[in-house]
């Protein structure tokens, strides 16, 4: 992918230096091997968010009192990735600014937070196990970068495309946010709890779908490189519920599915790929 090096995102919050104290949190790392991380790892992919914050509706989770913030230490190569990350996202929200008033919307900027072990969000207390998330409430969407080491060792998505699926994929969700349809699925969720999983899938395969739309407007703009776009399409299918139920060594189990399957992860994100056009990521209607 080309990128443009050296740039620092002004919506980018570096809390690496932080320390939170005080507080509950869940105690994930302290104590814990890398077997029980790799499984709380990938409950954080099957949630995601919900994990802590009830669904992401609102306030909650187990809050800190207090963060202390250091010095940031990091290696030349996570400086390289900061800046990486840092063009993606501004190069994502430039691109939802421009589309989304051709569609009745406007598009506000989120904010991307580093962090290192864990986090206090305004969904709660968040862990690097769980993964990276966004939350509603904030507008925020949270990422340890160690997680990127996971995707590409634990779940063999390498790539700088597939890094950028990552972001541009939580992205989406603050899409749905701003547009009102996270609102709408959670009052969805309330109302038939029993459709409360099938409900996120769809959800989550729409911001699969809006990462692709990113990805068509770098398509248009020269900017991927040979292998990107299959980069991107293996990332998605890295992280669908099928297989990672089955890389944990259990059962597949259908009806637990909250994410979507990884044919349709890579399906709907193929689609916004495609398109470029949002109004083909209807995923609330139909089959998906």
């Amino acid at each position: 992918m080309r990128w443009t090096r050296g740039g620092r995102s002004r919506n980018i919050e570096d809390l690496r230096g932080s320390r939170g104290f005080g507080g509950g949190g869940f105690g994930i790392g302290k104590g814990m091997g890398l077997g029980g991380t790799i499984i709380v790892l990938i409950l954080g992919l099957l949630f995601g968010g919900d994990i802590f914050s009830g669904g992401g509706g609102g306030g909650g989770g187990i809050p800190t009192t207090a963060t202390e913030q250091g010095s940031i230490e990091e290696t030349p190569e996570e400086r390289e990735l900061v800046e990486f990350v840092s063009f993606v996202l501004d190069d994502a929200q430039r691109v939802w600014t421009d589309i989304l008033p051709r569609y009745g919307g406007q598009y506000r900027e989120a904010k991307l937070v580093l962090f290192r072990d864990y986090v206090q969000s305004g969904c709660g207390t968040g862990q690097s196990a769980m993964g990276p998330f966004y939350c509603p409430v904030d507008e925020k969407v949270y990422i340890d970068l160690g997680f990127y080491d996971a995707l590409q060792q634990r779940f063999g998505a390498p790539g700088d495309f597939a890094q950028a699926y990552v972001i541009a994929h939580e992205l989406g969700h603050h899409v749905q946010n701003v547009t009102g349809t996270a609102a709408e699925v959670r009052q969805m969720q309330s109302a038939r709890p029993g459709q409360a999983n099938a409900l996120s899938v769809r959800l989550e395969l729409q911001a699969d779908c809006y990462a692709g739309i990113w990805g068509n407007s770098t398509s248009q703009r020269q900017i991927l490189e040979r292998g990107d776009v299959e980069e991107g399409l293996n990332a998605a299918a890295a992280i669908g519920d099928d297989r990672i139920q089955s890389q944990s060594g259990g059962g597949v189990s259908p009806e637990s599915f909250t994410h979507g399957t990884s044919e349709q992860r890579a399906r709907w994100f193929r689609r916004g790929l495609e398109s470029g056009d949002p109004r083909t990521c209807n995923t609330l209607e139909g089959g998906i």
